[in-house]
């Protein structure tokens, strides 16, 4: 629930991104969406039963846990591509690795790239001062377009739409190592990837002034 004094401020940052959305393919200034989730690494207790003709795989209903691993998604819509890269922790310095992946590595011969996450407070240019030194921090940063999904619009992010996909496709199911985790997601990301998975967005602007019509404030004339 939106409080009523924020709903300025949430339409006018679920406009802007809306508007990004709008703008047509160029790779040269490319959108990408970034987004993160953890993983909860599960090993068993006992070994599965295979599956064969007429029964499903069995297994038991003990686990142990084994630590937790963060997935970070850069998901580039219009392109079909993405990558995500497996991390122990979700740290502002993992973060900021990110980036200078996504810039160095990515799209190095990008003039922009036009960034869209959310409001995390690691998902900050601050960030990178805590991890580089202060002129490589100020050169990534200048490579970036920085625009923010809202608060409780995190669904703004094409890159939660993504992981969701990823979690369907891929986690939903138990993992009992970071190792064993980069593996599936590398062999996931790779079949997505050649596919060149798109999404397409259909929600617009003009569309959120009469769906969410109740979140725009009042005008006193």
């Amino acid at each position: 629930m939106i409080p009523p004094k924020e709903n300025a401020e949430f339409v006018a940052a679920m406009e802007d991104v809306l508007e990004v959305y709008r703008r047509p393919y160029d790779p040269q200034r490319p959108v990408v969406c970034l987004d993160e989730q953890s993983k909860q690494l599960v090993k068993e207790t006992r070994q599965p039963i295979a599956a064969k003709p007429g029964r499903n795989q069995r297994i038991d209903y003990e686990y142990e846990r084994n630590g937790t691993a963060n997935l970070f998604m850069r998901f580039e819509p219009l392109a079909g591509r993405r990558r995500v890269k497996v991390t122990n922790q979700r740290t502002k310095v993992d973060f900021a690795q990110v980036i200078r992946e996504m810039v160095d590595e990515d799209y190095p011969q990008a003039k922009a790239i036009v960034l869209v996450m959310d409001n995390l407070n690691t998902h900050k240019p601050a960030s990178l001062y805590e991890a580089f030194a202060p002129a490589e921090a100020r050169r990534l940063i200048e490579k970036l377009e920085i625009h923010h999904t809202p608060k409780h619009g995190s669904w703004l992010n094409m890159a939660e739409t993504e992981l969701s996909i990823l979690t369907k496709q891929c986690l939903d199911r138990r993992i009992p190592d970071a190792r064993t985790l980069r593996r599936e997601v590398g062999a996931w990301e790779r079949r997505r990837n050649r596919a060149k998975s798109k999404t397409n967005w259909q929600f617009t602007t003009h569309d959120a002034r009469i769906k969410l019509k109740k979140l725009y404030p009042s005008i006193q004339v």
